[in-house]
Protein backbone atom coordinates (compact mmCIF):
# COMPACT_ATOMS: atom_id res chain seq x y z
CA UNK A 1 0.00 0.00 0.00
CA UNK A 2 2.63 2.23 0.89
CA UNK A 3 4.55 1.60 -2.39
CA UNK A 4 1.70 1.72 -4.25
CA UNK A 5 1.12 5.44 -2.09
CA UNK A 6 4.74 6.44 -3.00
CA UNK A 7 4.40 5.34 -6.75
CA UNK A 8 1.14 7.50 -7.53
CA UNK A 9 3.18 10.75 -5.52
CA UNK A 10 6.11 10.19 -7.95
CA UNK A 11 3.37 10.20 -11.17
CA UNK A 12 2.12 12.90 -10.15
CA UNK A 13 5.45 14.97 -9.81
CA UNK A 14 6.38 14.02 -13.19
CA UNK A 15 2.95 14.76 -14.36
CA UNK A 16 3.72 18.63 -12.56
CA UNK A 17 7.19 18.44 -13.77
CA UNK A 18 5.81 17.78 -17.84
CA UNK A 19 2.90 20.47 -17.98
CA UNK A 20 4.73 23.23 -17.92
CA UNK A 21 7.05 21.96 -20.77
CA UNK A 22 4.46 20.68 -22.81
CA UNK A 23 1.77 23.91 -22.39
CA UNK A 24 3.64 25.83 -25.28
CA UNK A 25 3.97 22.70 -27.91
CA UNK A 26 0.38 21.94 -26.83
CA UNK A 27 -0.44 26.12 -28.08
CA UNK A 28 1.68 25.87 -31.15
CA UNK A 29 0.73 22.72 -32.67
CA UNK A 30 -3.04 23.92 -31.33
CA UNK A 31 -2.27 26.93 -33.23
CA UNK A 32 -0.94 24.99 -36.47
CA UNK A 33 -4.39 23.38 -36.43
CA UNK A 34 -6.12 26.14 -36.34
CA UNK A 35 -4.50 28.00 -39.49
CA UNK A 36 -4.51 25.23 -41.61
CA UNK A 37 -8.31 24.94 -40.86
CA UNK A 38 -8.10 28.82 -41.97
CA UNK A 39 -6.52 28.52 -45.47
CA UNK A 40 -9.25 25.16 -45.72
CA UNK A 41 -12.04 27.64 -45.29
CA UNK A 42 -10.84 30.63 -47.63
CA UNK A 43 -8.69 29.33 -50.87
CA UNK A 44 -7.81 32.97 -51.28
CA UNK A 45 -5.47 33.18 -48.51
CA UNK A 46 -1.68 33.56 -50.23
CA UNK A 47 0.84 31.23 -48.08
CA UNK A 48 4.06 33.58 -47.06
CA UNK A 49 6.42 31.20 -48.68
CA UNK A 50 7.99 32.09 -51.78
CA UNK A 51 6.23 30.75 -54.82
CA UNK A 52 7.66 27.86 -56.77
CA UNK A 53 9.85 28.60 -59.84
CA UNK A 54 7.80 28.84 -63.65
CA UNK A 55 8.89 26.95 -66.40
CA UNK A 56 11.10 28.70 -68.70
CA UNK A 57 8.42 27.52 -71.23
CA UNK A 58 5.61 28.73 -69.09
CA UNK A 59 7.12 32.04 -68.56
CA UNK A 60 7.49 32.84 -72.46
CA UNK A 61 4.12 32.85 -73.58
CA UNK A 62 2.89 34.69 -70.67
CA UNK A 63 5.75 37.32 -71.15
CA UNK A 64 4.09 37.67 -74.91
CA UNK A 65 0.34 38.46 -73.36
CA UNK A 66 1.34 41.17 -71.33
CA UNK A 67 3.85 42.56 -73.87
CA UNK A 68 0.64 42.23 -76.95
CA UNK A 69 -1.58 43.80 -74.37
CA UNK A 70 0.81 46.06 -73.42
CA UNK A 71 0.78 47.62 -76.97
CA UNK A 72 -2.82 47.41 -77.13
CA UNK A 73 -3.53 49.74 -74.65
CA UNK A 74 -0.30 51.98 -75.83
CA UNK A 75 -1.93 52.11 -79.30
CA UNK A 76 -3.24 55.95 -80.34
CA UNK A 77 -6.92 56.05 -80.66
CA UNK A 78 -7.81 57.03 -84.59
CA UNK A 79 -7.36 60.77 -85.94
CA UNK A 80 -10.14 62.27 -86.00
CA UNK A 81 -11.41 65.04 -88.75
CA UNK A 82 -11.68 68.25 -87.76
CA UNK A 83 -15.35 69.01 -88.99
CA UNK A 84 -16.06 65.50 -86.71
CA UNK A 85 -14.55 66.95 -83.79
CA UNK A 86 -16.68 70.13 -84.22
CA UNK A 87 -19.84 68.73 -85.16
CA UNK A 88 -19.27 66.05 -81.82
CA UNK A 89 -18.77 69.23 -79.57
CA UNK A 90 -21.37 71.11 -80.66
CA UNK A 91 -24.21 68.69 -81.31
CA UNK A 92 -26.73 68.45 -83.48
CA UNK A 93 -29.18 71.42 -82.84
CA UNK A 94 -26.19 73.97 -82.67
CA UNK A 95 -24.62 72.53 -85.75
CA UNK A 96 -27.76 73.39 -87.85
CA UNK A 97 -28.27 76.95 -86.44
CA UNK A 98 -24.58 78.07 -86.76
CA UNK A 99 -25.04 76.50 -90.71
CA UNK A 100 -27.35 78.34 -91.31
CA UNK A 101 -26.15 81.42 -89.69
CA UNK A 102 -23.08 80.62 -92.17
CA UNK A 103 -24.56 80.45 -95.37
CA UNK A 104 -27.12 83.49 -94.19
CA UNK A 105 -23.78 85.03 -93.57
CA UNK A 106 -22.52 84.69 -96.72
CA UNK A 107 -25.67 85.56 -98.81
CA UNK A 108 -26.01 88.34 -96.85
CA UNK A 109 -22.22 89.72 -97.94
CA UNK A 110 -22.48 88.76 -101.20
CA UNK A 111 -25.68 90.54 -101.86
CA UNK A 112 -24.55 93.96 -100.08
CA UNK A 113 -21.21 93.81 -102.18
CA UNK A 114 -23.09 93.44 -105.31
CA UNK A 115 -25.47 96.37 -104.02
CA UNK A 116 -22.57 98.40 -103.04
CA UNK A 117 -20.38 99.17 -106.13
CA UNK A 118 -20.32 102.51 -107.82
CA UNK A 119 -21.83 101.22 -111.00
CA UNK A 120 -24.35 99.82 -109.39
CA UNK A 121 -25.52 103.32 -107.70
CA UNK A 122 -24.47 106.02 -110.16
CA UNK A 123 -23.01 104.60 -113.21
CA UNK A 124 -20.62 106.78 -115.08
CA UNK A 125 -22.45 105.93 -118.25
CA UNK A 126 -25.98 106.90 -117.26
CA UNK A 127 -24.58 110.02 -115.82
CA UNK A 128 -22.54 110.46 -119.55
CA UNK A 129 -25.83 109.65 -121.50
CA UNK A 130 -27.87 111.60 -119.41
CA UNK A 131 -25.88 114.87 -119.45
CA UNK A 132 -25.44 114.80 -122.92
CA UNK A 133 -29.04 114.52 -124.39
CA UNK A 134 -29.37 117.24 -121.88
CA UNK A 135 -26.92 119.63 -123.37
CA UNK A 136 -28.58 118.23 -126.85
CA UNK A 137 -32.33 119.46 -125.40
CA UNK A 138 -33.72 115.98 -125.68
CA UNK A 139 -35.49 115.75 -122.89
CA UNK A 140 -37.85 112.88 -123.39
CA UNK A 141 -34.65 110.65 -124.39
CA UNK A 142 -32.97 111.83 -121.02
CA UNK A 143 -35.95 110.68 -119.43
CA UNK A 144 -36.41 107.17 -121.16
CA UNK A 145 -32.58 106.59 -120.78
CA UNK A 146 -32.82 107.34 -116.78
CA UNK A 147 -36.29 105.26 -116.36
CA UNK A 148 -34.45 102.46 -117.84
CA UNK A 149 -31.74 102.24 -115.97
CA UNK A 150 -32.52 100.05 -112.73
CA UNK A 151 -29.55 101.53 -110.99
CA UNK A 152 -29.84 104.57 -107.72
CA UNK A 153 -29.44 107.69 -109.76
CA UNK A 154 -30.98 106.46 -112.59
CA UNK A 155 -34.18 106.38 -110.76
CA UNK A 156 -33.73 109.25 -108.95
CA UNK A 157 -33.05 110.71 -112.23
CA UNK A 158 -36.37 109.74 -113.70
CA UNK A 159 -38.56 110.92 -110.55
CA UNK A 160 -37.17 114.38 -111.42
CA UNK A 161 -37.57 115.02 -114.34
CA UNK A 162 -41.33 113.59 -114.35
CA UNK A 163 -42.14 116.46 -112.02
CA UNK A 164 -39.94 119.40 -113.59
CA UNK A 165 -42.96 120.60 -115.10
CA UNK A 166 -44.16 121.32 -112.23
CA UNK A 167 -41.36 123.34 -111.17
CA UNK A 168 -37.70 123.25 -110.06
CA UNK A 169 -38.85 122.72 -105.85
CA UNK A 170 -41.35 120.14 -106.82
CA UNK A 171 -38.77 117.91 -108.95
CA UNK A 172 -35.90 118.10 -106.21
CA UNK A 173 -38.61 117.24 -103.84
CA UNK A 174 -39.77 114.18 -105.49
CA UNK A 175 -35.22 113.54 -105.94
CA UNK A 176 -35.43 113.49 -102.69
CA UNK A 177 -38.45 111.12 -101.90
CA UNK A 178 -36.94 108.35 -104.32
CA UNK A 179 -33.56 108.92 -102.87
CA UNK A 180 -34.49 108.42 -99.71
CA UNK A 181 -36.69 105.17 -99.95
CA UNK A 182 -33.73 104.25 -102.19
CA UNK A 183 -31.02 104.68 -99.42
CA UNK A 184 -33.82 102.98 -96.92
CA UNK A 185 -34.11 100.08 -99.04
CA UNK A 186 -30.09 99.65 -98.73
CA UNK A 187 -30.06 100.28 -95.39
CA UNK A 188 -32.76 97.42 -94.67
CA UNK A 189 -30.82 94.75 -96.53
CA UNK A 190 -27.65 95.80 -95.23
CA UNK A 191 -29.08 95.53 -91.54
CA UNK A 192 -29.31 91.62 -91.90
CA UNK A 193 -25.71 91.35 -91.26
CA UNK A 194 -26.32 93.31 -88.11
CA UNK A 195 -29.07 91.00 -87.28
CA UNK A 196 -26.61 87.64 -88.01
CA UNK A 197 -23.30 89.79 -86.18
CA UNK A 198 -26.14 90.09 -83.21
CA UNK A 199 -27.40 86.67 -82.66
CA UNK A 200 -24.45 84.47 -83.75
CA UNK A 201 -22.53 85.41 -80.12
CA UNK A 202 -26.60 85.18 -78.82
CA UNK A 203 -26.49 81.90 -79.54
CA UNK A 204 -22.98 81.14 -78.45
CA UNK A 205 -24.08 81.93 -74.99
CA UNK A 206 -27.01 79.85 -75.09
CA UNK A 207 -24.69 76.61 -76.05
CA UNK A 208 -22.45 78.23 -73.28
CA UNK A 209 -25.49 78.12 -70.67
CA UNK A 210 -26.27 75.09 -72.08
CA UNK A 211 -22.76 73.24 -71.95
CA UNK A 212 -22.41 74.27 -68.42
CA UNK A 213 -25.55 73.11 -67.16
CA UNK A 214 -24.58 69.52 -68.68
CA UNK A 215 -21.56 69.81 -67.06
CA UNK A 216 -22.87 70.25 -63.38
CA UNK A 217 -25.67 67.61 -64.34
CA UNK A 218 -23.18 65.21 -64.46
CA UNK A 219 -21.84 66.30 -61.31
CA UNK A 220 -25.48 66.78 -59.39
CA UNK A 221 -26.50 63.09 -60.70
CA UNK A 222 -23.19 60.87 -59.60
CA UNK A 223 -22.98 59.21 -56.37
CA UNK A 224 -19.04 59.48 -56.90
CA UNK A 225 -16.83 62.17 -57.86
CA UNK A 226 -17.05 61.88 -61.47
CA UNK A 227 -14.23 61.78 -63.99
CA UNK A 228 -12.89 64.28 -66.13
CA UNK A 229 -14.41 62.91 -69.23
CA UNK A 230 -17.56 62.61 -68.24
CA UNK A 231 -17.33 66.45 -67.50
CA UNK A 232 -16.00 67.46 -70.81
CA UNK A 233 -18.58 67.19 -73.36
CA UNK A 234 -20.57 69.43 -71.50
CA UNK A 235 -17.53 71.85 -71.09
CA UNK A 236 -16.36 71.30 -74.46
CA UNK A 237 -20.28 72.34 -75.70
CA UNK A 238 -20.32 75.61 -73.75
CA UNK A 239 -16.10 76.61 -75.07
CA UNK A 240 -17.05 75.45 -78.95
CA UNK A 241 -20.28 77.70 -79.03
CA UNK A 242 -19.06 81.11 -77.85
CA UNK A 243 -16.06 80.65 -80.34
CA UNK A 244 -18.27 79.59 -83.62
CA UNK A 245 -20.52 82.22 -82.66
CA UNK A 246 -17.55 84.46 -82.06
CA UNK A 247 -16.51 83.23 -85.77
CA UNK A 248 -19.49 84.44 -87.02
CA UNK A 249 -19.97 87.85 -85.15
CA UNK A 250 -16.40 89.48 -85.74
CA UNK A 251 -16.80 89.64 -89.59
CA UNK A 252 -20.52 90.27 -89.97
CA UNK A 253 -19.83 93.24 -87.65
CA UNK A 254 -17.25 94.14 -89.42
CA UNK A 255 -18.40 94.10 -92.83
CA UNK A 256 -21.74 95.52 -91.98
CA UNK A 257 -19.27 98.80 -91.08
CA UNK A 258 -17.16 98.83 -93.78
CA UNK A 259 -20.41 98.37 -96.58
CA UNK A 260 -22.46 101.27 -94.29
CA UNK A 261 -19.89 103.88 -94.38
CA UNK A 262 -19.49 103.17 -98.18
CA UNK A 263 -22.85 102.84 -99.18
CA UNK A 264 -23.13 106.32 -97.15
CA UNK A 265 -20.88 107.55 -99.02
CA UNK A 266 -21.77 106.54 -102.94
CA UNK A 267 -25.72 107.82 -101.98
CA UNK A 268 -24.21 111.31 -101.08
CA UNK A 269 -21.88 111.15 -104.55
CA UNK A 270 -25.23 110.19 -106.49
CA UNK A 271 -27.52 113.04 -104.26
CA UNK A 272 -24.50 115.37 -105.66
CA UNK A 273 -24.07 113.77 -109.33
CA UNK A 274 -27.85 114.63 -109.27
CA UNK A 275 -28.29 117.81 -107.94
CA UNK A 276 -26.24 119.19 -110.23
CA UNK A 277 -27.31 117.17 -113.11
CA UNK A 278 -31.01 118.93 -112.90
CA UNK A 279 -29.28 122.15 -111.95
CA UNK A 280 -29.93 123.51 -115.14
CA UNK A 281 -33.90 123.84 -114.44
CA UNK A 282 -33.87 125.80 -111.71
CA UNK A 283 -34.38 128.97 -112.71
CA UNK A 284 -37.62 127.63 -115.06
CA UNK A 285 -40.54 127.76 -113.44
CA UNK A 286 -42.54 125.18 -116.36
CA UNK A 287 -39.80 122.71 -117.49
CA UNK A 288 -40.05 120.55 -120.73
CA UNK A 289 -42.55 117.76 -119.99
CA UNK A 290 -40.77 114.18 -120.97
Amino acid sequence: MQSFSGLARRALLLLLWILPLGAPLVAVATLDISTAKAQEADPDVIEEEAPPAANEGDAAPNDDGATETGDKDAAPPPPQSYLGWLYEALGLLYSVIFLFLSFALVAVFVMNVLSARREHISPSQLIEGFEAHLNAKRYQEAYELAKSDESFLGKVLSAGLARISSGYPQAIEAMQEVGEDENLRLEHRLSYLALIGTISPMFGLLGTVDGMVQAFAVIAHSTVTPKPAELAQGIMTALVTTLVGLWLAIPAIAAFNILRNRITRLVLEAGIVSENLMSRFQNVSAGPKP
